[in-house]
């Protein structure tokens, strides 16, 4: 008889685990089918108008959407939860300067640089495709300078030197 309860307390354990799992699974269901239920908000079809932005070594494809909701989409995140802290209201400047933000779906896809590089360079290819559809936000934009490709990045290490432009120190003896 003590065989019996073993195997039922084993069962117990056994159900109790199979139990948590199922809810794990249903978890990253409900996530999974939230995040496609945001995109599949977003009207990604139809006429849109893209545009190219870059910053040091960041490049960003933009896509406006007309018909849009306002909703904004980086590498397929809301742009709120891709960057940190208020980084994505310099990214929508241009928008916001033209009071267009409602009027588009916006999505994005960026790659290289580091945080900063790709809010800017999202900022820059925003601003040119919004220059596209109306050319009377030229001097708006010009006067902010979003329109201007930022070329400055780091410079290379030189042989001889520690690095671009650092050399060892000199001693004269």
């Amino acid at each position: 008889m003590p065989s019996a309860s073993k195997t039922t307390s084993k069962e117990k354990s056994t159900a109790k685990t199979d139990k948590v799992e199922e809810k794990a699974e249903k978890k990253e269901e409900k996530k999974v089918e939230k995040k496609v239920d945001k995109i599949e908000d977003a009207n990604f079809s139809g006429k849109y108008t893209r545009a190219v932005g870059r910053r040091k070594t960041a490049v960003a494809q933009v896509r406006l959407h007309e018909k849009g909701k306002g909703l904004v989409f980086v590498n397929g995140k809301k742009i709120k939860e891709y960057f940190p802290a208020d980084k994505h209201n310099i990214a929508l400047e241009p928008l916001k300067e033209a009071n267009r933000l409602k009027d588009f779906d916006i999505s994005i896809i960026v790659k290289g640089g580091g945080v900063q590089a790709q809010v800017e360079a999202i900022r820059h290819g925003v601003a040119r495709a919004l220059l596209s559809l109306d050319e009377g936000l030229r001097e708006v934009f010009k006067v902010q300078s979003w329109l201007t490709r930022d070329s400055r990045k780091k410079e290379r290490k030189k042989p001889g030197l520690r690095k671009a432009r650092k050399r060892p120190q000199w001693s004269k003896r």
